[in-house]
Protein backbone atom coordinates (compact mmCIF):
# COMPACT_ATOMS: atom_id res chain seq x y z
CA UNK A 1 0.00 0.00 0.00
CA UNK A 2 1.26 3.71 -0.54
CA UNK A 3 2.64 5.42 2.42
CA UNK A 4 -0.49 8.21 3.22
CA UNK A 5 0.75 12.01 3.42
CA UNK A 6 1.33 13.36 6.33
CA UNK A 7 -1.35 15.43 7.48
CA UNK A 8 -2.05 18.68 6.89
CA UNK A 9 -1.09 21.27 10.03
CA UNK A 10 -4.29 23.56 10.34
CA UNK A 11 -3.54 26.82 10.29
CA UNK A 12 -3.81 27.21 13.76
CA UNK A 13 -1.16 24.29 14.58
CA UNK A 14 1.05 26.38 12.30
CA UNK A 15 1.37 29.46 13.93
CA UNK A 16 1.45 27.43 17.32
CA UNK A 17 4.53 25.43 15.67
CA UNK A 18 6.13 28.84 14.87
CA UNK A 19 5.94 30.52 18.12
CA UNK A 20 7.13 27.18 19.50
CA UNK A 21 10.28 27.21 17.09
CA UNK A 22 10.90 30.74 17.56
CA UNK A 23 10.49 30.58 21.38
CA UNK A 24 12.75 27.93 21.87
CA UNK A 25 15.55 29.59 19.66
CA UNK A 26 15.28 33.20 21.40
CA UNK A 27 15.69 30.93 25.28
CA UNK A 28 18.92 29.48 23.64
CA UNK A 29 20.56 32.10 22.20
CA UNK A 30 18.73 35.96 21.85
CA UNK A 31 16.83 37.81 19.39
CA UNK A 32 19.85 38.25 16.95
CA UNK A 33 20.90 35.16 16.75
CA UNK A 34 17.83 34.00 15.84
CA UNK A 35 17.13 34.12 11.18
CA UNK A 36 14.22 33.10 9.55
CA UNK A 37 15.93 30.17 8.06
CA UNK A 38 16.65 28.91 11.37
CA UNK A 39 12.81 29.41 12.47
CA UNK A 40 11.11 27.94 9.34
CA UNK A 41 13.63 24.89 9.88
CA UNK A 42 12.89 24.26 13.58
CA UNK A 43 8.73 24.85 12.44
CA UNK A 44 8.84 22.73 9.47
CA UNK A 45 7.19 25.35 7.91
CA UNK A 46 8.50 27.48 4.65
CA UNK A 47 8.78 31.42 5.02
CA UNK A 48 5.20 31.96 3.38
CA UNK A 49 3.64 30.53 6.46
CA UNK A 50 5.53 33.11 8.84
CA UNK A 51 5.40 36.06 6.83
CA UNK A 52 1.64 34.85 6.69
CA UNK A 53 0.99 34.35 10.35
CA UNK A 54 3.29 37.19 11.76
CA UNK A 55 4.24 39.64 8.85
CA UNK A 56 8.35 39.73 9.99
CA UNK A 57 10.58 38.61 12.16
CA UNK A 58 10.32 41.73 14.90
CA UNK A 59 6.31 40.69 14.67
CA UNK A 60 7.11 36.85 15.32
CA UNK A 61 9.35 37.82 18.45
CA UNK A 62 6.42 40.45 19.83
CA UNK A 63 4.10 37.35 19.33
CA UNK A 64 6.36 35.05 21.46
CA UNK A 65 7.04 37.52 24.02
CA UNK A 66 3.11 38.45 24.43
CA UNK A 67 2.12 34.77 24.51
CA UNK A 68 3.77 34.20 27.80
CA UNK A 69 4.46 37.94 29.30
CA UNK A 70 0.58 39.06 29.17
CA UNK A 71 -1.04 36.31 30.61
CA UNK A 72 1.86 36.13 33.54
CA UNK A 73 1.36 40.35 33.88
CA UNK A 74 -1.87 39.84 34.60
CA UNK A 75 -2.02 37.38 37.07
CA UNK A 76 0.62 39.80 38.55
CA UNK A 77 -1.37 42.41 38.48
CA UNK A 78 -4.74 40.69 39.64
CA UNK A 79 -2.12 39.99 43.08
CA UNK A 80 -1.23 43.29 43.40
CA UNK A 81 -4.94 44.44 43.32
CA UNK A 82 -5.70 41.80 45.82
CA UNK A 83 -3.11 42.96 48.47
CA UNK A 84 -3.78 46.12 47.69
CA UNK A 85 -7.43 45.80 48.86
CA UNK A 86 -7.13 43.80 51.64
CA UNK A 87 -4.44 45.65 53.44
CA UNK A 88 -4.54 48.84 52.34
CA UNK A 89 -1.67 51.22 54.07
CA UNK A 90 -0.61 47.92 56.01
CA UNK A 91 0.78 46.56 52.53
CA UNK A 92 4.65 45.74 52.61
CA UNK A 93 7.40 45.78 49.77
CA UNK A 94 7.14 42.54 50.79
CA UNK A 95 3.85 41.74 49.44
CA UNK A 96 4.67 43.57 46.34
CA UNK A 97 7.86 41.35 45.62
CA UNK A 98 5.24 37.99 46.06
CA UNK A 99 2.63 39.71 43.86
CA UNK A 100 5.55 40.43 41.66
CA UNK A 101 7.18 36.55 41.59
CA UNK A 102 4.68 34.23 43.06
CA UNK A 103 2.85 34.33 39.59
CA UNK A 104 6.22 33.05 37.98
CA UNK A 105 7.37 30.91 40.37
CA UNK A 106 3.85 28.73 40.12
CA UNK A 107 3.98 28.70 36.49
CA UNK A 108 7.45 26.81 36.94
CA UNK A 109 6.30 24.48 38.98
CA UNK A 110 3.14 23.86 37.19
CA UNK A 111 2.99 20.89 34.73
CA UNK A 112 1.95 23.11 31.80
CA UNK A 113 4.70 21.78 28.80
CA UNK A 114 6.61 25.35 28.62
CA UNK A 115 6.95 25.25 32.91
CA UNK A 116 11.34 23.33 32.59
CA UNK A 117 11.78 26.62 30.73
CA UNK A 118 9.98 29.37 31.77
CA UNK A 119 11.81 30.72 34.16
CA UNK A 120 14.82 30.57 31.75
CA UNK A 121 12.59 32.46 28.94
CA UNK A 122 11.78 35.34 31.71
CA UNK A 123 15.45 35.51 32.41
CA UNK A 124 16.15 36.02 28.47
CA UNK A 125 13.17 38.12 28.12
CA UNK A 126 14.74 40.70 30.77
CA UNK A 127 18.12 40.90 29.90
CA UNK A 128 18.09 40.31 25.43
CA UNK A 129 19.69 43.65 24.38
CA UNK A 130 17.64 43.79 21.29
CA UNK A 131 15.93 47.29 20.99
CA UNK A 132 13.25 45.21 19.01
CA UNK A 133 12.69 43.03 22.70
CA UNK A 134 13.39 45.81 25.21
CA UNK A 135 11.06 48.10 23.25
CA UNK A 136 8.33 45.86 23.28
CA UNK A 137 8.58 45.34 26.84
CA UNK A 138 8.76 48.75 27.58
CA UNK A 139 5.91 50.21 25.95
CA UNK A 140 3.65 46.49 26.14
CA UNK A 141 3.76 46.79 29.92
CA UNK A 142 3.93 50.12 30.53
CA UNK A 143 0.96 50.25 32.68
CA UNK A 144 1.90 47.10 34.52
CA UNK A 145 5.56 48.72 35.32
CA UNK A 146 3.46 51.42 36.98
CA UNK A 147 1.15 49.89 38.89
CA UNK A 148 4.36 48.11 40.40
CA UNK A 149 6.69 50.95 40.75
CA UNK A 150 3.79 53.27 42.14
CA UNK A 151 3.35 50.25 44.92
CA UNK A 152 7.09 50.08 45.78
CA UNK A 153 7.10 54.00 46.48
CA UNK A 154 4.09 53.49 48.78
CA UNK A 155 6.03 50.68 50.88
CA UNK A 156 9.27 52.29 50.49
CA UNK A 157 8.38 55.88 51.20
CA UNK A 158 12.31 57.15 52.24
CA UNK A 159 13.52 56.26 48.95
CA UNK A 160 13.98 59.01 46.47
CA UNK A 161 12.35 58.05 43.28
CA UNK A 162 15.63 58.08 41.00
CA UNK A 163 17.24 55.75 44.31
CA UNK A 164 14.26 53.36 43.79
CA UNK A 165 14.54 52.68 40.23
CA UNK A 166 18.70 52.12 40.68
CA UNK A 167 17.79 49.61 43.17
CA UNK A 168 15.08 47.71 41.24
CA UNK A 169 16.63 47.87 37.72
CA UNK A 170 20.01 46.71 39.74
CA UNK A 171 18.06 43.96 41.91
CA UNK A 172 15.58 42.58 39.11
CA UNK A 173 18.87 42.76 36.31
CA UNK A 174 21.25 40.68 38.75
CA UNK A 175 18.24 38.40 39.16
CA UNK A 176 17.42 38.11 35.26
CA UNK A 177 20.65 37.52 34.33
CA UNK A 178 21.34 34.16 36.30
CA UNK A 179 17.88 32.50 34.94
CA UNK A 180 19.18 34.01 31.80
CA UNK A 181 22.05 31.61 32.03
CA UNK A 182 19.74 28.39 32.23
CA UNK A 183 19.63 25.44 34.26
CA UNK A 184 17.28 27.11 35.98
CA UNK A 185 16.44 23.43 38.24
CA UNK A 186 19.88 23.86 39.86
CA UNK A 187 19.74 27.28 40.05
CA UNK A 188 16.67 26.51 42.52
CA UNK A 189 18.41 24.17 44.20
CA UNK A 190 21.85 25.97 44.94
CA UNK A 191 19.41 29.13 46.09
CA UNK A 192 17.20 26.84 48.28
CA UNK A 193 20.20 24.95 49.22
CA UNK A 194 18.17 21.96 48.10
CA UNK A 195 15.61 22.37 50.91
CA UNK A 196 12.80 22.26 47.83
CA UNK A 197 11.46 24.39 45.77
CA UNK A 198 8.08 24.71 47.49
CA UNK A 199 6.32 28.48 46.93
CA UNK A 200 7.18 30.05 50.49
CA UNK A 201 10.60 28.99 50.37
CA UNK A 202 12.10 30.04 47.23
CA UNK A 203 9.87 33.75 48.20
CA UNK A 204 11.46 33.85 51.41
CA UNK A 205 15.11 33.24 50.28
CA UNK A 206 13.86 35.31 47.00
CA UNK A 207 12.46 38.28 48.93
CA UNK A 208 15.76 38.37 51.63
CA UNK A 209 17.75 39.06 48.88
CA UNK A 210 15.56 41.80 47.14
CA UNK A 211 14.19 43.68 50.68
CA UNK A 212 18.00 44.06 51.61
CA UNK A 213 19.19 45.98 47.82
CA UNK A 214 15.85 47.97 48.37
CA UNK A 215 15.98 49.06 52.25
CA UNK A 216 19.90 49.61 52.29
CA UNK A 217 20.94 52.73 53.85
CA UNK A 218 23.02 54.65 51.73
CA UNK A 219 26.78 54.56 52.60
CA UNK A 220 27.90 57.79 54.63
CA UNK A 221 30.93 59.53 54.66
CA UNK A 222 32.48 57.06 57.00
CA UNK A 223 31.75 54.41 54.78
CA UNK A 224 33.60 56.16 51.86
CA UNK A 225 36.82 57.09 53.65
CA UNK A 226 36.86 53.41 54.57
CA UNK A 227 36.86 52.65 50.83
CA UNK A 228 38.83 55.70 50.10
CA UNK A 229 41.73 54.01 52.25
CA UNK A 230 41.60 50.38 51.21
CA UNK A 231 41.61 52.23 47.36
CA UNK A 232 44.32 54.51 48.05
CA UNK A 233 46.41 51.83 49.44
CA UNK A 234 50.19 51.57 48.58
CA UNK A 235 50.17 49.34 45.59
CA UNK A 236 46.93 49.72 45.08
CA UNK A 237 46.59 53.18 44.76
CA UNK A 238 46.27 54.41 40.65
CA UNK A 239 49.42 55.64 39.68
CA UNK A 240 49.61 58.67 36.74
Amino acid sequence: MPAQAPARLSPADTKTRILDAAETLFVAGGFESMSMRQITSAAGVNLAAVNYHFGSKDALIHAVLARRLDSLNEQRLAMLDTFEATLGDRLTCEHVLVALFLPAVRIYRSDVPFADRYLHFLGRAYTDPSPVVRDFINTHYIQILGRFFSAFQRTLPDLERHDLGFRLNFAMGALASILAAGNTQRVIREFTQGSGDNEALILSRLASLMVAALKAPLPGSAETNVFDAIVNTPGVAATH
